[in-house]
């Protein structure tokens, strides 16, 4: 066993708990959790993209990608999107009197409108997921989460084992077709799991398609963050989680697999 995998586990299973934990409390817990997600993530985003800490783009769009957070939490969801609306004009602004080429501020401009959509509009799902329900909240964070992390467990396992063909070679190289649907199996065995613990009361189905979806979407999100990573080259967002890289790194799927179960969540089990 290597000397990262050690590593990789031993935080896993330091954090793993705590992170879940946090999910079942819920409130206070759960939001300071997201916007400190949101804001190191932020950060990552900008750092790689070439921005620097001491510009105005750098302050504006953290301030900006944080309050999208907080508003969209605490008030609705609505609101976060009008404070999205007025970043999209203020960084516009602001690019426009910058003594740079237009086509450099128009791609500065452009991955920070993303970044910011990216993580402010995103992170927020994680937090309705957990509203949804008063009973079973939590335990639909720990169906995400447990999705999630065994997905990408088994993705990374079978794929080493018996993965030949590439998934997305351009993209994640080491990313394989036979790692793509060991991740699928691992939704579908955390959803028979939840379903004989913590959801027993939900009909099997409802478990099941969103375990495939979750995982499905959730590997896609994975490769959206490389797609990032090779556009700056960079192998990790940082290194912030020994053995894991960045908040970007280990929570990418979780960005856009939170929507997927809300909105599943939202119009067949909570109608």
């Amino acid at each position: 066993m290597s000397r990262n995998l050690i590593i990789r586990i031993v935080i896993a299973v330091i954090f793993g708990p705590l992170i879940i934990l946090i999910s079942y409390l819920g409130g206070w817990w759960l939001f300071g959790m997201i916007m400190l997600f949101a804001a190191i993530g932020s950060i990552e985003f900008q750092v790689n993209s070439g921005v620097r800490p001491v510009s105005v783009e750098f302050w504006l769009t953290l301030i900006f990608t944080m309050g999208i957070v907080a508003s969209s939490t605490l008030v609705s969801a609505e609101s976060g999107m009008m404070a999205f609306v007025g970043y999209l004009i203020l960084i516009g602004i602001v690019s426009a009197i910058k003594n740079v080429s237009p086509a450099d501020l128009y791609k500065r401009q452009a991955w920070l409108v993303w970044g910011t959509a990216y993580l402010g509009l995103l992170y927020p799902f994680v937090y309705f997921i957990r509203q949804l329900s008063t009973d079973r909240g939590g335990d639909w964070l720990l169906f995400l989460l447990g999705t999630l992390w065994l997905s990408d467990t088994l993705a990374m396992f079978v794929g080493k084992a018996i993965g030949k063909r590439k998934f997305a070679p351009t993209v994640s190289p080491n990313k394989t077709m036979a790692g793509f649907v060991g991740g699928v199996i691992g939704g579908i065995i955390v959803a028979v799991i939840l379903k004989l613990w913590r959801l027993s009361e939900i009909d099997i189905a409802l478990l099941l398609v969103p375990g495939i979806l979750v995982s499905i979407v959730g590997q896609f999100g994975d490769l959206v963050e490389s797609c990032w990573k090779r556009a700056v080259g960079i192998k990790d967002s940082s290194s912030i989680i020994p053995g894991h890289g960045g908040v970007l790194d280990r929570f990418d799927s979780l960005l856009f697999a939170s929507p997927v179960l809300f909105l599943f969540l939202k119009f067949f089990v909570y109608r």
